[in-house]
């Protein structure tokens, strides 16, 4: 039997506090995330599995001019001499090397299906072939051999591979790079070769060049896809900090669509470029739901006809709407227009450095510099070793009788070179190739190739020597490498800039105007001013619907109708007298809440009775979301209301302070956390000491006082305490606050209905069971919905049909708890309401 080892025997055993065994552990984890894997060299600006990729495709002679071959071979020999991690990983880094809509300046080429811009996967790698690209080939690979890099051993020391790549262009600029390490992270644009080359050239030339110069050589990055670059502060904001958010848009032309006899000519709006990785098939799949929800007015078609000629997509407009509108709210509301978050970031001697433009330039100036010292020193070795060898063989033929005397006299070969040595004074590499030559060397025509090979060499050392010691022949050099490539692989700019966002805006469009400068900033979290603004404040009107529209009007002008602009089923909720300084905040059923400034909703004339849907004046994050607006609210100075009520679907209640929702951020903050099937329904402004009244679908209604011992206030991270005991299949329909007299209106599913005097329900404990405050006709019904209602005001009943009816609150009995409701409704079959809204008026 084998004896056991052991290993926690005295001596074999160290003590290591865990706190320092996890924080070696991790800091070794992190360095090598981002030295090995995430983070590009600023050098050749590749990662470690790309640089590997390209030099196993060297080592297998993939160039230009050579067949292409299987990727599942390159993928093995990777795999197998360099790169020991999944083979869908490097497959993944090789597509991206090959797809055109991914890189700039792809470095290789590719037969097969490589993939789309509508995000089809590529096909396996047994299928697709590939090899280096003419650029990736001259510009990364063919100074490798001349000793221009250092080597080092692969994982198992059995190969060789190059630390960094000889690369003759900022390839880091040219195709840009983006990762996630461990704390950090890149996203580096692509740019225009000639651009970069014209930069690096006023640097060699200008070492003090201004930055207002080099960016007028570089004005921006230069996107494979096109599309167009807005405004100028966010690029030099990333060129001059090295982080910065560039907006992106695409490209849209207006077409006139030919029409059926009879019929108006309509207008259609042509996408032929998208912003950089804005996947095509899911904006449409997008526009197509925005259009779906009502959320984008006016389009009345949607279709793609891309080809292998290019991009296509045509959006069809309604009559008489207006093509302008419909592009800013495609620009608002989708991918059509986005931010590009440019992070300059790589690795500057193995240390992760965020770098500006001109460092990334000068870094490269720099290792190019390095790079070519030591290909002409190489070069100069070969020159002189091979000139050394040539004038041996020349002094040879010019004593050809001494010389063969020598060999003839000589008992072997060793003698003879020892002879050669002394009587020729030849150095011992010289004798030996004297004894290596034929015979043929001795005629004529050797004789001569032998001088014009050393006049050559001779020329080329002196040239050698030259750019080795003076620097400014060394740089001369370089730009004329430089100037030769931008010959070669430049081409024109393919992304338009357009110097500033407002020349895109009809001049009277202030509101639209405001909100995408708002989007243009969303990416930097900066906080929303609750100061007044310097601007004088306007007094104006803000009319709210039930299907989520807003409609602002000045106050002292003349007033719209309440029912123009409305479309079917939709009705006036909500009226409010505010200025245009206020905040408007805007709670969705994902717990979030989002600020909206007055003075950016778009001002309406009592000839225009447009309204503009509330989820598009929000952030991109809300609409991606699909998040539903469940209430709003404006924040008024010295007002005396300073606490909210939030109550979830599952009937988790909270109460929330006012001052969580200062200095807000326009991507919005949450506010109740939520379960996964769990949403906001209700939210409620209150006070201290007085009631609230929660409802279940059951019927069941509970009524407690707001106190710190009932329901005291937590902060914005917590998830809340449980209001009424729910059963199962149960959820919340209803609540309100109460603080003196008023009156409930209940109504069920199956359209019965009562109203109940709130002084009816005894106060109870937030958590108990409730009162039962209704009962049903049937075991079907359930109650669908709790309002409060005064005076002679309108409530609608929406029902799952999408009909809207309108009734006097006046027109429904009082009733008491025990007894069931009346029906006040006519309903079809299969129809039921699914919630009631007080239809307001001007507060």
């Amino acid at each position: 039997m084998v004896k056991q080892l052991n290993l926690l025997s005295t001596g074999q055993v160290i003590t290591t506090a865990l706190h320092t065994e996890m924080q070696r552990s991790y800091l070794e984890y992190a360095m090598s995330v981002i030295v090995g894997r995430a983070l590009p060299d600023v050098r050749d600006g590749l990662k470690p599995v790309h640089r590997r990729i390209l030099y196993a495709m060297h080592e297998l002679g993939l160039t230009p001019d050579r067949p292409y071959r299987k990727c599942a071979r390159v993928v093995g020999d990777v795999l197998g001499k360099y790169h020991p991690h999944g083979d869908q990983s490097v497959y993944d880094a090789l597509v991206r090397l090959v797809q055109d809509f991914s890189s700039r300046y792809p470095l290789l080429g590719g037969h097969g299906n490589f993939g789309s811009v509508d995000n089809d996967p590529p096909a396996a790698m047994r299928y697709t072939e590939t090899r280096l690209a003419p650029i990736g080939h001259e510009g990364m690979l063919t100074e490798i051999g001349e000793e221009t890099v250092e080597f080092i051993g692969n994982f198992d020391n059995s190969q060789q591979e190059p630390t960094v790549l000889p690369a003759q262009l900022p390839f880091l600029l040219l195709n840009g790079c983006s990762g996630i390490a461990v704390g950090m992270a890149t996203n580096i644009p692509p740019h225009n070769l000639g651009e970069l080359v014209d930069g690096l050239i006023a640097l060699i030339d200008q070492p003090d060049l201004t930055d207002e110069k080099l960016f007028e050589l570089i004005p921006g990055p230069d996107f494979p896809t096109g599309g167009e670059i807005v405004g100028n502060a966010g690029i030099r904001e990333a060129y001059t900090t090295g982080k910065g958010s560039i907006v992106l848009r695409g490209v849209a032309t207006l077409e006139e669509i030919p029409a059926a006899r009879g019929s108006k000519r309509r207008t259609a709006i042509i996408v032929t470029e998208l912003p950089y990785q804005v996947n095509k098939a899911g904006w449409i799949e997008k526009v197509a739901d925005l259009v779906n929800q009502g959320r984008l007015q006016g389009i009345s078609d949607l279709r793609d006809e891309s080809d292998r000629e290019g991009m296509r997509v045509v959006i069809e407009l309604k009559r008489d709407t207006n093509p302008q509108e419909v592009l800013q709210n495609l620009y608002h509301q989708t991918a059509f227009q986005s931010n590009f978050g440019a992070i300059l970031l790589a690795l500057v001697d193995g240390q992760p450095r965020q770098l500006s433009l001109r460092q990334l330039l000068l870094e490269f100036l720099s290792f190019r510099e390095q790079t070519l010292n030591r290909r002409y020193g190489y070069e100069l070795g070969k020159a002189e070793n091979r000139s050394h060898l040539v004038a041996g063989l020349l002094l040879a033929l010019s004593h050809v009788d001494e010389v063969i005397e020598i060999l003839r006299q000589a008992a072997d070969g060793s003698t003879a070179k020892i002879n050669l040595c002394s009587r020729l004074e030849l150095s011992e590499v010289q004798a030996d190739a004297i004894l290596a030559m034929p015979l043929r060397r001795l005629t004529g025509l050797e004789r001569q190739n032998l001088q014009q090979e050393f006049e050559q060499l001779t020329e080329q050392i002196t040239l050698l020597r030259r750019l080795l010691s003076d620097r400014k022949e060394l740089l001369k050099a370089l730009k004329k490498d430089l100037r030769s490539l931008k010959r070669k692989y430049g081409d024109d700019r393919r992304t338009k800039l357009i110097p500033g966002i407002t020349e895109t805006r009809k001049p009277e469009d202030a509101g639209t105007r405001n909100r995408l400068a708002a989007a243009d900033e969303e990416n930097s979290q900066s906080p929303i001013s609750h100061s007044p603004s310097s601007e004088p404040p306007e007094e104006t009107i803000l009319e709210f619907t039930h299907r989520g529209y807003v409609r602002r009007s000045l106050a002292n002008g003349k007033k719209p109708k309440a029912d123009n602009g409305l479309h079917d089923h939709d009705f006036l909720i909500q009226t409010e007298l505010t200025d245009t300084n206020q905040d408007l905040l805007v709670l969705t059923s994902g717990g979030k809440v989002y600020p909206v400034k007055v003075g950016d909703i778009p001002a309406t004339t009592g000839r225009s009775p447009k309204r503009t849907p509330l989820i598009t004046m929000l952030s991109n994050t809300a609409q991606g979301a699909q998040e539903a607006v469940i209430n709003r609210c404006l924040l008024r100075e010295n007002s005396a209301i300073a606490q909210m009520i939030l109550l979830t679907k599952q009937g988790r209640i909270k109460r929330l302070s006012l001052e969580e929702l200062t200095n807000l951020t326009r991507r919005g903050v949450t506010l109740v956390k939520l379960k996964d099937d769990d949403e906001l329904l209700f939210s409620q402004l209150i006070n201290t000491g007085e009631h609230l009244i929660v409802a279940s679908s059951g019927g069941r209604l509970l009524r407690f006082q707001i106190s710190d011992q009932e329901l005291p206030i937590m902060g914005r991270a917590a998830m809340g305490l449980q209001a009424l005991r729910l059963r199962k299949s149960e959820e919340m329909v209803g609540c309100v606050a109460v603080s003196g007299a008023g009156e409930l209106l209940l109504v069920t599913q199956e359209g019965c209905a009562k109203r109940l005097p709130a002084a009816q329900l005894k106060r109870a404990n937030r958590g108990d069971l409730g009162t039962q405050a209704i009962k049903f006709t049937s075991k079907t019904d359930y109650l669908a919905a709790m309002v409060m209602v005064q005076g002679t005001e309108e409530v609608a009943l929406i029902t799952n049909k999408d009909r809207v009816v309108r009734i006097p609150s006046q027109t429904v009995p009082v009733l008491t708890r025990e007894s069931k409701g009346e029906s006040i409704i006519q309903l079809n079959r299969d129809e039921k309401i699914i919630t009631v809204v007080p239809v307001r008026s001007l507060s």
